[in-house]
């Protein structure tokens, strides 16, 4: 290994040397370590070893995503992509995910969501067939339901129970980074995935997109900020979700959503559906008046004593008079 600097000119010559240092001839005691570039450099350069070099901590996201790309490999060798094709090629149940929040009124995705890093905890018995039954009880439109092992305590199992409890569209809530992610979600039988603009580039992004279209399968894009909207709309993303809270340090703030939604071009064809934060009628009515009509709506249901009511109560708020 060598160390390699690169030197200005020693005079006006406009061309600039590497310096190649073996790490063999430096110091191992973190000491500083002084040499001259020229015999006559009047300015020596030095050097501190062992040489740190600082780093940005990683935000909780970074983590998730990080240990989502080792569990994806993982199971790619576990259950090969060619075991999914015959289901996803076999598939005609879809539920229409989108075509159920595009009717009139106030419609909640409401989701199984058993911990969270912010959280930690929410429902440590939780029962996903009680709990989506419940749910369709109270007239809620969708469930989501949180795949996530490690972080949101989740899995597939919890998907493919409450969507054979209901009949419901459920969409997957999931870190999706791969491909192979969605032939996945189309074979356990989800109506619907999230993709999230934050973790994904552009080409990426529209890969998935595309991809899902192509399969049968809805999506809703998830943005933050005005830059990932903009992003989201140029794919031709129609159920655009906002999401209140921050995946960098998950601060929640409900206004995100209705900032985004009055700044947004009103001639764009599009559903904007807030998420994240929503837990009392009052959060409800306060996006209704901002012209958001769609919510997904978890940690509170999931810690209700009675989350059909809590539904029904949401879905029956009135927009505000203006």
């Amino acid at each position: 290994f060598h160390l390699i600097v690169t030197v200005p000119p020693r005079r006006n010559t406009g061309t600039y040397t590497p310096l190649c240092i073996p790490l063999a001839n430096l110091p191992s005691d973190p000491l500083p370590f002084t040499f001259h570039l020229y015999p006559s450099s009047p300015r020596p350069l030095t050097f501190h070893f062992p040489l740190v070099f600082p780093r940005t901590p990683m935000t909780i996201l970074d983590e998730i995503i990080t240990h989502k790309h080792q569990e994806v490999a993982a199971a790619k060798k576990t259950t090969p992509l060619v075991a999914f094709l015959e289901h996803v090629k076999n598939r005609h149940d879809f539920r229409g995910f989108r075509r159920s929040l595009d009717t009139p009124g106030v419609r909640l995705i409401a989701e199984i969501k058993r911990q969270s890093p912010s959280k930690g905890v929410i429902a440590e018995n939780l029962d996903p067939v009680a709990l989506a039954t419940a749910y369709e009880i109270g007239g809620a439109a969708a469930l989501s339901v949180l795949t996530d092992a490690r972080f949101f305590g989740g899995c597939m199992d919890d998907l493919l129970a409450a969507r054979n409890a209901t009949d419901l569209p459920v969409l997957r809530k999931e870190f999706i980074i791969d491909e192979y992610q969605v032939y996945e979600s189309v074979a356990y039988g989800a109506d619907a995935i999230l993709l999230i603009a934050r973790i994904l580039d552009d080409a990426q992004m529209k890969r998935l997109y595309g991809l899902s279209m192509d399969l049968g399968i809805d999506v809703l894009l998830e943005v933050h900020n005005a830059q990932d909207f903009d992003r989201a709309v140029k794919i031709g993303a129609h159920l655009i979700g906002i999401n209140n809270r921050n995946l960098a340090d998950f601060h929640t703030d409900l206004n995100v959503s209705m900032e985004l939604v009055a700044k947004a071009n009103p001639n764009l064809d599009w559903t904007p559906v807030a998420l994240s934060g929503i837990a009392t009628v009052d959060d409800i009515q306060m996006n209704l008046g901002a012209g958001i009509r769609r919510f997904l709506v978890g940690e509170s249901l999931v810690k209700s004593p009675n989350p059909s009511e809590l539904i029904h109560q949401m879905c029956e708020v009135q927009r505000p008079n203006k």
